[in-house]
């Protein structure tokens, strides 16, 4: 739609209330079930079946104190813990050693490994977890949490890998060459120059293979048998009796595993967004 100002035609922008509409939307059916799981941590049982969308009307605190004792939060955070983190760091020196091979050296047979790490990442690792169980126990890794993060790494470093890899194509091989140049060996340009470029990227895998490890819970519960081995996410377990559950606990658990998550990443989201538009990339 346009107008005439001063002998001039002009074009009015469109209205954008529309935009604002849907964005709201979708933050409200994002923050919705969030909400709704914060209501029922503060609810007993008996409320939850009257009420189970609004607020509580008799607040009770308790609930999350309980969730922590009788979760058994106090080992299973630290195991998940430990999980996440050696989960991450062997995932990122994989799937970087990997993705720098694939986008930067030119290797034979490149298309062929990608063409396998695209199936492996579409594959259900369930298939696999037979075998797995058998081979485990051959070589005493059940009921280690090493043994754990070795099957971690295997899940989510091929999608680490593709990521990463097409964060490294967009980069400009300039700074490589001049490094080549004056004698730096493939490792010190892998080290000294890509990855102060790309760590953006490596922040990306991290957080997606972090959250990946923090949540899983079908291995976890296959794998580790021992009480004090086991992971966040199985003190779910915890609240669920023969025949029934108690939803308020198990609420109050929801929100005490989801908020180390949703520090972590508010924490990081703004170095994460500075990444992007800063280093060798800008200009």
């Amino acid at each position: 739609m346009s107008t005439v100002v001063g002998g001039r035609k002009t074009r009015r922008e469109p209205s954008k209330a529309p935009y604002y509409v849907v964005l709201v939307l979708l933050a409200l059916f994002a923050i919705g079930p969030f909400v709704v799981l914060a209501f029922n941590s503060l609810k007993t049982n008996a409320e939850i079946g009257r009420n189970p969308l609004g607020p509580p009307l008799s607040p009770v605190f308790e609930n999350f104190q309980a969730a922590w004792s009788q979760g058994g939060f106090a080992t299973t955070m630290v195991n998940s813990a430990i999980l996440t983190a050696g989960t991450v760091t062997g995932v990122c020196v994989i799937a970087g050693m990997a993705a720098y091979a694939m986008a930067r050296l030119d290797l034979p047979g490149t298309d062929a490994v990608l063409l396998y790490l695209f199936v492996a990442s579409a594959l259900p690792f369930q298939l696999f977890l037979v075998p797995l169980f058998f081979l485990w126990s051959g070589l005493n890794l059940t009921n280690t949490l090493f043994g754990l993060i070795i099957i971690y790494w295997a899940i989510f470093s091929p999608f680490a890998t593709l990521l990463l890899r097409s964060y490294l194509v967009a980069l400009p091989r300039g700074f490589e060459d001049a490094a080549r140049v004056d004698g730096a060996t493939e490792l010190q340009i892998l080290l000294r120059v890509i990855l102060p470029l790309s760590w953006p990227g490596f922040l990306t895998i991290a957080l997606v293979s972090g959250l990946g490890a923090w949540n899983e819970y079908f291995f976890a519960l296959t794998f580790i048998q021992d009480d004090s081995l086991k992971p966040v996410t199985t003190s779910f377990d915890a609240f669920q009796s023969n025949f029934s559950r108690d939803w308020g606990l198990t609420s109050a658990a929801g929100i005490i595993i989801i908020l180390p998550v949703v520090a972590l990443f508010l924490a990081l989201q703004r170095r994460f967004i500075s990444g992007l538009t800063s280093g060798g990339l800008k200009g």
